[in-house]
């Protein structure tokens, strides 16, 4: 049976809440009790935001911190938690970020791992299917993907146009060296020529 790339979105969802169910993780986050924010402590945080760990945001955020740090999701639901309770789902970008070492991503080169490359949001209807007029589409509209923005992702497409500016940029620096070598020559020159004859 011939999969669409929308099955992997399921298929990541259901593998990660059945690892949760195993393990007898809630698929709800417990919502934190209301603390009284202290104006003097710039780090309190009073959010009382319940987490569904069986979305794709969650799954996705728990899934690429035990893949980064080798371990299983159950060490890294509550670094999910707080990541989607504090950021949401625009986190997932900064995390992607923060695992690359706080190197900018580029969603044309690396494939998101939120929409794994298509653009939108996995979890909204597409345009096609809302009937969004046809300008919308470079109009960064809601359906795009949250993380990277509807980037895109096509490597082999945007390397090849990588390696012809950089090939300009290489044949300019050559010529402007060039220019430069024959100018210090012709000062070079000048400057014998006075020496020689004093």
């Amino acid at each position: 049976m011939p999969t669409t790339v929308f099955d992997q979105f399921t298929r990541r969802t259901a593998d990660v809440t059945a690892q949760l169910t195993t393990l007898g993780i809630p698929l709800t986050a417990p919502t934190p009790p209301p603390a009284d924010p202290d104006p003097t402590d710039p780090w309190a945080s009073s959010y009382a935001v319940p987490v569904d760990r069986s979305t794709l945001a969650w799954c996705t955020a728990a899934q690429m911190l035990a893949d980064h740090h080798g371990t299983g999701i159950d060490r890294q639901v509550l670094a999910a938690d707080a990541l989607l309770r504090e950021l949401g789902v625009r986190g997932l970008a900064q995390l992607h970020s923060d695992l690359h070492h706080g190197a900018p991503v580029d969603y044309r080169f690396t494939r998101c791992p939120y929409c794994s490359g298509i653009g939108e949001d996995p979890t909204r209807p597409d345009c096609q299917d809302v009937g969004c007029a046809p300008w919308h589409e470079f109009d960064g509209h809601e359906h795009l993907c949250p993380v990277c923005h509807g980037d895109d992702y096509q490597p082999q497409w945007f390397t090849e146009e990588h390696m012809t500016e950089l090939e300009e940029l290489l044949a300019d620096a050559i010529e402007e060296r060039e220019e430069r070598a024959s100018l210090r020559y012709r000062i070079r020159a000048g400057l014998c020529r006075r020496t020689v004859r004093t």
